[in-house]
């Protein structure tokens, strides 16, 4: 399918080539979150970069509510496209300082550039990124699976039909007390909460010690992104610990959420990429932050990078390829939230 369409570009060379598609994806189930965002298809831009006989690849989701499309990720492509191709490629962290500069007002791009850097550079060396990065595939987080906004029967056939450990529950919206507390009547597994910044303070401080009682592992984003003073407020009465998404978008955000979270949710195409991501890491570890790090519906070519993060951190989101029905890639397998990745170097996924 896309490595196909890719194929009939490729020709040896010793610069480096770039070559991009958008495509779509449809999602299993309508997927809603906090605000009444609903989407049944997933748009996404798919790069590959080639040097020689390498290629490596990346994938970056279109999200409406940051105002990035495909569409505008091509035309950034189609006004920078030589001067992407015209960096000397060594490794990673270069060529990512390099687009971060070139391609300043859009972080998705060089995210999906610097994903498939790091793939083309893995493959070149033969080691997974995990193997590059001094880590070992053990002891690592499950993923949750994520429960989006519908009505409570459907969200309970949701979690039937998908048993895990874990389930991240889509909150912010009027009854989401009572929607949780039936879901709860269904399963044992633990709950995270995502309340997409839905809530204000005083129904956070209501809303939280009920959550404690119906075995809610953590709370991600309750407040706006900017209510900090809200936040320092509820860091200090909170039992459950809470987790800073839109508030944590790139590396300056990590230190501003010290004694406002308990931890940060690290998005790669959020904070422009892995490159910054480990920076990232690094920088919560020394603040004593915990370490999740999300997904924003990436098929399994793109959550391929989350699980090379996986040896790193305390939690993780990476469902987009069991919330799709269609994906691009194979190499990543899921088993009760498990996750293992058949590949021997770069990302560990081959596409289709």
């Amino acid at each position: 399918m896309l490595a196909t369409y890719f194929a009939k570009h490729y020709k040896y060379n010793t610069v480096l080539q770039l070559h991009y598609k958008k495509i779509e994806l449809p999602f299993e189930y309508p997927f809603t979150i906090s605000g009444g965002r609903t989407k049944t298809h997933q748009p996404s831009l798919f790069v590959a970069l080639q040097l020689g006989n390498y290629v490596g690849f990346g994938e970056a989701p279109a999200i409406t509510y940051y105002n990035i499309t495909v569409e505008q990720m091509i035309e950034d492509i189609e006004a920078k496209q030589k001067w992407i191709e015209k960096f000397a490629f060594t490794e990673p962290e270069r060529y990512w300082h390099y687009l971060h500069h070139l391609l300043p007002k859009n972080p998705f791009l060089v995210s999906a550039l610097d994903m498939a850097a790091w793939d083309l550079y893995g493959k070149m060396k033969g080691k997974l990124l995990y193997e590059l990065w001094d880590t070992t595939f053990e002891n690592t987080p499950v993923t949750d699976y994520t429960i989006g906004i519908d009505t409570i029967d459907k969200m309970v056939a949701k979690i039937k039909a998908t048993p895990n450990p874990i389930y991240k529950i889509k909150m912010g919206f009027e009854n989401d007390i009572e929607v949780i507390t039936e879901l709860r009547k269904h399963t044992e597994s633990v709950f995270r909460v995502d309340a997409n910044a839905g809530w204000t303070l005083d129904e956070a401080l209501h809303k939280i010690p009920l959550l404690n009682k119906l075995n809610v592992e953590l709370i991600e984003q309750p407040l706006s992104k900017d209510d900090w003073e809200g936040m320092k407020v509820l860091y200090q009465q909170s039992t459950t610990p809470l987790i800073a998404d839109e508030s944590c978008v790139i590396e300056n955000d990590v230190e501003k959420c010290v004694r406002h979270f308990n931890g940060i949710n690290i998005k790669l195409t959020k904070c422009s990429g892995i490159t910054p991501a480990l920076r990232m890491i690094k920088k919560a570890r020394e603040l004593n932050l915990k370490v999740m790090m999300g997904s924003m519906n990436e098929c399994s070519l793109g959550a391929a990078a989350n699980a090379n993060f996986l040896p790193q951190l305390d939690y993780v989101d990476m469902d987009g390829p069991l919330l799709l029905s269609e994906d691009i890639a194979t190499g990543l397998q899921f088993n009760n939230g498990k996750v293992s990745i058949e590949g021997k170097a770069g990302l560990g996924v081959r596409i289709k």
